[in-house]
């Protein structure tokens, strides 16, 4: 009786899919969803609703009558957490057309010019944040207050706890700080609870409000086998070696914990920076990534003129993704090569 049975490779499938991946991470980003939705009421849902459907309609459309391509990617859900992730990057008082122009930005320029899913140099969101925040930066840097339920771009607004730390370093008033939420607050993103002094705290983007809602998605993400603990551990711990050592030097600068829990730094570490696509292949190369990133978070938002640091940092790193998988190259096996 023959035993032996001959079949083409992959011989053992391993689940993995993706479309099973997109999807996972769309789980993940569900905390955090339900987070924005209660601190900021309609104006989320309008934000993220119109986000993910013309991100959905224009990958559908340049698929369909620029790319012609008879086989639809929209199904595959890489559409869908671009929306996301790009509404997560926006204040929910954004204008909606604004929101239209940056899913068309991120998918129509970003991702589908350089061949769609899996060919893009640089994470689509994120790309698309920098555009919108470069091209109206009044409407992109007017944070509505956490709690204020805002359809529309009236309402009232403050400064976020970033602009609180970048306002202290700038004065060179350490006492500034006392401003700042506690690290309790910022972890739940309840930032109108401070104790405030110059006026109300602005609650800062969507996906970025809720550190605690965040975390809930990384360890979700780590127990699925989503990603690795490589990048976004790196990118926390060499944030809060870097802002520590500042802090030692001088209490002007915030203490650590606060750099973490503000801004988008979570958001960043866990969901942006860990993208398939433009993030290192190689362990070793995922830590050189991560603290490449950290050191330059903290550069941009210490001493650069954006309070906030994440996104560019990501950014900047992505164009450094190809040198960094060319020499950090898994090892080889079989016959070893002098």
């Amino acid at each position: 009786m023959n035993k032996l049975k001959l079949s083409l490779s992959p011989h053992i499938h391993g689940g993995d899919s993706v479309r099973k991946n997109m999807f996972g991470v769309c789980i993940a980003l569900i905390p955090a969803l339900i987070c924005s939705f209660i601190y900021f009421g309609l104006g989320a849902i309008a934000v993220t609703s119109v986000s993910v459907a013309s991100c959905v309609f224009f990958e559908w459309a340049i698929n369909k009558y620029m790319l012609k391509n008879p086989k639809s990617t929209v199904t595959d859900g890489s559409a869908i957490l671009t929306g996301l992730l790009l509404a997560f990057n926006m204040p929910s008082n954004l204008p909606l057309w604004i929101v239209v122009i940056g899913a068309l930005f991120a998918i129509g320029v970003v991702k589908m010019t350089f061949g769609g899913l899996g060919c893009n140099l640089f994470n689509p969101a994120l790309a698309a944040r920098a555009f919108l925040l470069i091209s109206f930066p009044v409407q992109m840097t007017d944070w509505p207050v956490i709690g204020q339920d805002f359809t529309t771009i009236d309402g009232v607004s403050g400064a976020t706890p970033l602009a609180i730390m970048k306002t202290a370093i700038k004065t060179k008033n350490a006492d500034i700080l006392s401003d700042l939420p506690d690290a309790w607050n910022l972890l739940i993103g309840n930032t109108s609870k401070s104790l405030f002094n110059d006026g109300p705290i602005g609650g800062g983007c969507l996906g970025e409000v809720c550190a605690l809602a965040i975390l809930i998605g990384l360890v979700y993400m780590l127990v699925k086998k989503i990603i690795s603990w490589h990048i976004p551990v790196t990118i926390l711990l060499s944030v809060f070696v870097f802002t520590g050592a500042l802090h030692l030097i001088d209490p002007m600068y915030a203490d650590p914990v606060s750099h973490i829990l503000s801004g988008g730094l979570m958001l960043g570490a866990v969901f942006m920076a860990t993208d398939y696509v433009t993030s290192p292949m190689t362990k070793k190369g995922q830590i050189i990534y991560g603290i490449a990133i950290g050191l330059l978070t903290v550069v941009i938002r210490t001493w650069g003129a954006y309070p906030e640091g994440m996104s560019f940092a990501i950014l900047i790193m992505n164009a450094f993704t190809p040198l960094i998988n060319n020499y950090c190259k898994p090892k080889r096996f079989g016959e070893v090569v002098k």
